[in-house]
């Protein structure tokens, strides 16, 4: 493919979808502010999928004070790292998986990376389809089935129009969705719904607390695989703390209201109630009928998650095939890749089902939080410590060039950083590391993976041909120095 200069793409659509794929995105068409990307990190989290998080949490053991501080806590902690993804966007104009050739090699990628990376969006679009399709039941009454695939393909074509329609879809829901959120919020919190003592904190177990988060710090690390992909068209001199704030505070802030509003909202619902029904009850109690708008309002949301998660696993998908022979990104790989993830996400939620929502839901996010807080260190140690933002970009599309086909650097630290984690993971009913059960079922594994993965990288970067690598970056000429 030719990523540098534009490749041979279908002609232009009067409609506006998207041209580019995984491909460089050439200067003459980047454009925007890095407040744009504000709207899509802030309506990202609300929506049912950001409210199950939270009625999730408070199935973790710990009482809803806790759950809130471990939730807040988390949210910050995640989110600071997500962010930093997103402001390499603009400097590379690259999806942020095709970013991490550097590090773990043009094959290497492709193994290590994009398949824990497809998995992330099957698993999230999974969680999306049991809640879109249960919502859609509560609404009309048709089976869960056929409500996910009338919401599948309502996402998939806003993911098929891509990037500057989703930005729009989220700019558009911004107000609206505040205004509906705060009224459910008021319902939850006023409506009569918590029983007594609900706001009594208890005692302090430091094993459920610990369990929120990495749950909600995994949940906001889980955009790092594709964070990027909606800061990419922007310019290159946009400054790194534009992007970064641009993408922290909206996502924190609605993530956090959205978590603790789900806590809050499971409290008072029966035990063991779906997010979906939870959700009516509360908004039920501002005043009879408000609990179908809410349902309404934050399924529209999901749709607009729903398109980003397709649009997201194209992209993952398109870069492996093109790991292993080169693709040229039309729209018709597009349609084709879109129309994979619906068929393989519709096939596992049949699968799982409803009931079993909130266990699929709190352990996948935290495995996928486990599978890449090693990748979140060495990409970013790579990209401001190493490189600092400095790459061939042609280079990064040649499976024979300077970054080699199996980065061991990369490989080998993620490796030892994965390994490092296990003893101190938690995997509810799953599994419980050596150490963690020592612990008393404290899961510190966020804690170990991150520090030995970025260190054990930088240490191994040292032998990088760092100036002649500089050298060709100066000769390309595509790239804006850092800043």
């Amino acid at each position: 493919m030719a990523p540098v200069t534009s490749p041979a793409h279908d002609s232009a659509s009067p409609a506006g979808i998207e041209q580019h794929s995984i491909d460089w995105v050439p200067l003459s068409e980047r454009h925007g502010k890095p407040s744009s990307v504000g709207a899509i990190w802030f309506v990202g989290s609300l929506n049912l999928t950001g409210l199950a998080t939270g009625v999730v949490t408070l199935s973790m053991g710990a009482s809803l004070v806790w759950t809130v501080i471990a939730t807040v806590l988390g949210s910050l902690f995640g989110t600071f790292f997500m962010a930093f993804h997103s402001a390499q966007g603009p400097q590379l104009g690259l999806p942020q998986l095709v970013q991490s050739r550097p590090q773990f090699g043009y094959l290497g990628a492709a193994f290590t990376v994009w398949v824990f990376a497809l998995i992330n969006y099957v698993a999230f679009n999974t969680s999306d389809a049991l809640l879109s399709g249960q919502a859609l039941n509560m609404l009309t009454g048709i089976p869960n089935g056929i409500g996910y695939a009338m919401a599948a393909v309502v996402a998939a074509v806003i993911a098929l129009f891509g990037y500057e329609w989703i930005h729009r879809l989220n700019k558009w829901l911004t107000w609206p969705f505040v205004a509906i959120t705060a009224a459910i919020t008021g319902a939850a919190l006023f409506g009569g719904g918590l029983p007594d003592g609900v706001w009594d904190a208890g005692p302090f177990d430091l094993a459920p607390f610990m369990l929120v988060f990495v749950f909600v710090a995994g949940f906001q690390l889980g955009w790092a695989p594709y964070v990027s992909d909606y800061s990419r068209y922007l310019r290159p001199d946009v400054p790194v703390r534009s992007t970064f704030w641009w993408t922290y505070l909206p996502s924190a802030i609605s993530g956090i209201w959205v978590f603790v509003l789900g806590a809050v909202v499971s409290a008072g619902a029966p035990e063991g109630a779906d997010p979906v029904t939870a959700l009516k009850l509360a908004a039920d109690r501002l005043f009879s009928g408000f609990g179908t708008v809410a349902v309404v309002v934050l399924l529209v949301g999901l749709l607009s998650i729903m398109a980003i998660n397709q649009y997201g696993g194209s992209l993952t998908m398109i870069s492996i095939m093109d790991s292993f022979r080169p693709v040229k990104p039309t729209r018709a790989i597009r349609v084709a890749t879109i129309g994979i993830m619906m068929v393989a996400v519709g096939t596992v939620s049949i699968l799982v089902g409803i009931d079993q929502f909130n266990w699929f839901f709190a352990n996948v996010v935290v495995v996928l939080a486990y599978l890449f807080i090693p990748w979140t260190a060495i990409n970013l140690v790579d990209f401001f410590f190493v490189r600092r933002g400095q790459y061939v970009v042609k280079e990064i599309f040649n499976p024979r060039g300077i970054y080699g086909r199996w980065g061991w650097r990369g490989n080998l630290s993620y490796g030892i950083g994965l390994a490092c984690m296990a003893p101190f993971m938690v995997i509810t009913g799953l599994y419980v590391g050596p150490v963690a059960e020592n612990l008393g079922g404290v899961d510190y594994s966020i804690f170990v993976g991150l520090p030995v993965s970025g260190v054990l990288y930088r240490l191994f970067a040292r032998s990088l041909d760092l100036d002649a690598e500089r050298r060709m970056v100066r000769e390309e000429g595509l790239l804006a120095p850092l800043h």
